[in-house]
């Protein structure tokens, strides 16, 4: 009996607030600070009531100050911390590596912890924030291939060497003028000899061609929107630079373009991503961030292997020739700034996933199973 009411004595009793219940006049509770609970004593069977403990005197000015100087420690503390935390964070990440200064690595655009408007740092991490790199040839000014192979011709002509066939000129379509020289048609690997043949071959070009620049259907129109929107704009090509800076102040677009990639620039062409990754340096943006529009499927491979995402101009190629494209059509104008953000924000599957393959283990075939059966009749 005294077990029972030992356990039940605490939960027995209401609070008493001065001796009387812990309730007022309109039925309410008082607060439990005010209140106290009735301590038992047990002797024997008998339970005893002992009277409520005096309440402690509280100096609340102690405790005011107390709150005071906790208060300005705290503030020292955070100053303290805020005056060691450094504002700037451009840390010099040692890779081990005599990359190009000032090139690689490429800032990081897509985040800037600078900036004090939320919506503005989402709006730069998020499928907004893009650059586009554009060829020159059948993408932007009309492409005439029967001049590219008129010029192969007669460069070979000229040194003697047997014409290449028709399947070696749509091999060495995209590749630098040196590079098709030494790697598919094997005329000379002497670098003086194959510097002259490179600038003999594009004088002949020239000369066909005549300095004459045709824009393609809807491209200029495209490019405004571009440059309308700030969108950053590249331009990659493997022909000479002053080829190309005449050409884009003839037909009126050179201020469009924050870079230019000349032949100068890089060692290979498509399908090399080299003039690829060397723009998207320039534009300090990350591969993944930035749209190559090409005609061929060169760029396209070129264009993966550098993680970027790409749309084909059906110029010179079949639309179904162009299906590993991540996007395909006819004329630029075709696009929108919103296709173009939807592009960006896709992740690709060709760009690999960070989750490990699982391999799958293949059972043993019982069929072929390599004990050899001993018929008992042999011994």
């Amino acid at each position: 009996m005294v077990e029972s009411l030992a356990a039940t004595s605490l939960l027995g009793h209401r609070p008493i607030c001065g001796g009387s219940l812990a309730k007022d006049g309109s039925n309410k509770r008082k607060s439990s600070s005010n209140c106290r609970f009735l301590i038992t004593e047990f002797s024997g069977k008998r339970v005893v009531l002992s009277p409520p403990l005096p309440r402690l005197k509280v100096d609340r000015v102690a405790i005011s100050s107390v709150k005071a100087l906790a208060m300005e420690l705290t503030k020292e503390v955070h100053s303290y911390k805020e005056d060691k935390i450094p504002r700037n964070w451009d840390y010099e990440i040692d890779t081990g590596v005599d990359a190009k200064p000032g090139l690689w690595p490429p800032e990081n655009k897509a985040d800037n912890p600078s900036l004090q408007n939320p919506l503005l740092r989402q709006e730069r991490m998020g499928c907004g924030w893009l650059g586009a790199i554009f060829e020159w040839e059948g993408v932007l000014i009309e492409d005439n291939h029967d001049l590219e192979k008129q010029a192969w011709l007669a460069l070979s002509q000229e040194e003697g060497k047997s014409p290449p066939p028709a399947f070696t000129l749509r091999r060495i379509e995209g590749m630098k003028n040196e590079q098709a020289i030494s790697e598919v048609l094997c005329w000379s690997r002497d670098p003086a000899q194959l510097r002259r043949m490179a600038a003999r071959k594009e004088e002949i070009f020239q000369a066909l061609q005549g300095g004459i620049y045709r824009l393609r259907a809807g491209s200029k129109e495209f490019v405004n929107v571009l440059m309308h929107y700030k969108i950053p704009m590249a331009l990659v090509s493997t022909r000479p630079r002053k080829t190309l800076e005449n050409a884009i102040g003839t037909i009126g677009i050179g201020e469009y373009f924050n870079v230019i990639v000349a032949a100068e620039d890089v060692h290979r062409g498509k399908p090399d991503p080299e003039m690829f990754v060397y723009a998207a340096q320039l534009l300090k943006f990350i591969p993944e961030r930035c749209i190559v529009f090409g005609n061929s499927n060169q760029t396209v491979e070129a264009a993966h292997d550098a993680k970027m995402k790409c749309v084909a101009v059906a110029s010179k190629h079949p639309v179904y020739e162009l299906a590993a494209a991540d996007l395909v059509v006819r004329r630029l104008d075709e696009l929108t700034v919103v296709d173009l953000k939807n592009l960006a924000d896709i992740e690709s599957s060709e760009f690999g996933t960070l989750e490990p393959e699982l391999e799958l283990e293949e059972e043993d075939d019982p069929s072929s199973s390599t004990f050899t059966a001993v018929d008992d009749n042999f011994w």
